[in-house]
């Protein structure tokens, strides 16, 4: 069973730095690798939206508003993935989920970042920053 864990959040002033990670075990004899990654978060009213994707550690996705602040990043050694989130602004608070999905989905050509491509969820770890 896929088990997907999430850590990093927390509360910090506008314009500062956090740095997410998420761990994923349980692949039954496939590899950490083989599985396209994802960010997305979810602020209070809202739907939940993909923030940043990741496959085979160079295939990258991003929403626009949070290309240059934020890296997606993943160590396969360790199972983990990471984002890197700087200049952080009042409206990046949000729950922050991992997710993952074995293979990839493009959309447009693009690494997806559609909430419905991926299966394997994490519980979320909370972002709030103040301003």
């Amino acid at each position: 069973q896929v088990q997907v864990v999430e850590s990093g959040g927390g509360l910090v002033q506008a314009g500062g730095s956090l740095r997410l990670s998420c761990t994923i075990s349980g692949f039954s004899g496939l590899t950490f690798g083989d599985y396209a990654m994802g960010w997305f978060r979810q602020a209070p009213g809202k739907e939940r939206e993909g923030v940043a994707t990741i496959y085979g550690g160079s295939t990258t996705s991003y929403a626009d508003s949070v290309k240059g602040r934020f890296t997606i990043s993943k160590d396969n050694s360790k199972n983990t993935l990471y984002l890197e989130m700087n200049s952080l602004k009042p409206e990046d608070t949000a729950m922050y989920y991992c997710a993952g999905v074995h293979g990839y989905v493009l959309r447009s050509k693009c690494l997806s970042r559609t909430v419905a491509d991926f299966g394997y969820w994490g519980q979320g770890t909370q972002v709030t920053v103040s301003s």
